[in-house]
């Protein structure tokens, strides 16, 4: 992923959500619409060209891409909303073990398909809609970096639920997530540095993380 300064719309929503939600007179506050949020790291592995991996063209020989595996350590925002099933996550994530390791953000709308509560506290699931503000992957592009549509289904894991209440364990989750990047890639008869695309690139992956919150830490 690639290193950049974010655009300045990013910056309203993250100050909305650094304001103190005002308090109820019971234990738990009351937020009018963004509510508390929680600073998470999200290790994460990602296996690229999940289906139908593209054919691609280097000096007249023709071969195609095969599946490849990603580390990103990504950084999460988390913030429910008083609407039910709906939240918002920002997120920025980077390969630190790649050249090409440039940051990208995301801002996402998450819709709570079920939660733990329906699963005797061992899963949730959410599908998100996602602004991906990250590198250009198209020819012509007149910006280094260019925002697409995602589009992703997130399956969640209470892996130690069964731990005891107070354990800071409780809030680890292990993540599976599957990833539909709907615009931005490149298409049949692009030529992406000295390779040409033959099929469009695949815009299906699949995503292992785990969600480890950081702040505030609550069992």
């Amino acid at each position: 992923m690639r290193t950049l300064l974010p655009h300045a719309t990013w910056l309203l929503p993250i100050a909305l959500l650094l304001l103190p939600a005002p308090a109820r007179a019971q234990s738990k506050p009351r937020c009018v619409f963004l509510c508390a949020p929680e600073f998470q790291i999200e290790p994460t592995w990602t296996l690229e060209n999940l289906r139908g991996a593209p054919r691609i063209e280097v000096d007249g020989q023709i071969e195609r891409e095969s599946r490849e595996t990603i580390f990103e350590m990504v950084f999460a925002l988390d913030v429910p909303t008083s609407i039910p099933r709906l939240g918002m996550t920002f997120e920025a994530a980077f390969s630190p073990f790649r050249d090409d390791n440039d940051v990208s953000l995301e801002m996402e709308l998450n819709i709570q398909l079920f939660d733990t509560n329906q699963t005797k506290g061992w899963v949730s699931s959410h599908v998100d809609i996602v602004d991906q503000f990250s590198p250009a992957e198209r020819p012509g592009a007149t910006r280094s970096y260019t925002h697409k549509l995602d589009f992703e289904w997130d399956t969640a894991f209470q892996v130690f639920s069964r731990l005891p209440d107070g354990h800071w364990l409780r809030n680890v989750e292990a993540e599976v997530s599957l990833d539909y990047l709907a615009t931005g890639l490149p298409k049949a008869g692009d030529v992406i540095g000295g390779e040409l695309f033959v099929d469009r690139a695949s815009p299906w992956s699949l995503s292992f993380l785990m969600v480890i919150p950081l702040a505030p830490l609550e069992p």
